[in-house]
This record gives C-alpha cells, structure tokens and sequence, in this order.
C-alpha cells in the first residue's frame, strides 16, 4: 500500500513539474534550447506517434514511463534556477 501512495506523491510531483514547464517555456528567461526540450517532451506526450507501440503490452509504455521523466529532468536542467522557482510558485 505504501508502494501505491509513493506512487501517487511522484505522479503529483511530476504533474507540478509539467506545469512548471509549460509556465517556464514562456517565460522571456528561458533559454530556446530549454524551449526546444519542453516542447519536444510535450510533443511526444501527445502525440501517438511512439518509439515503441503502446499495442505491444508492457513494453509500449515503459518508453513513456522512462522517456517523459527523462527529458522533463533534461528540461529543468537547462532552465535557470531563479525561473523554475518562479513558475513553480505560480
């Protein structure tokens, strides 16, 4: 049950941080290569183009559960600091 809740606390935090993100590519500080990545990140989210099809069981969403968290880390890397803590304010 702990497993679930743990879950839960990183979905919710991951939820934050595409916010963020979404806050953060407007803003005038971002750098365009951070721009690129979040929007990269987002395209492939919602797209249903995909490096492995989601048909195949199990293994069509690893891709999503590993790609997605990897480039919004990516994308937080290249943002300036003062700029997440802005829009994770907001």
């Amino acid at each position: 049950m702990a497993a679930f809740a743990d879950l839960r606390n990183r979905a919710r935090e991951l939820k934050v941080e595409l916010i963020a993100l979404a806050l953060a590519a407007r803003h005038p500080d971002t750098p365009w290569y951070a721009r690129l990545i979040v929007a990269g990140c987002v395209a492939y989210a919602l797209t249903p183009v995909d490096l492995i099809p989601d048909a195949i069981p199990v293994v069509g969403f690893i891709d999503d559960l590993i790609f997605i968290p990897l480039a919004v880390a990516l994308a937080v890397r290249f943002i300036p600091a003062p700029v997440m803590a802005d829009c994770r304010v907001r």
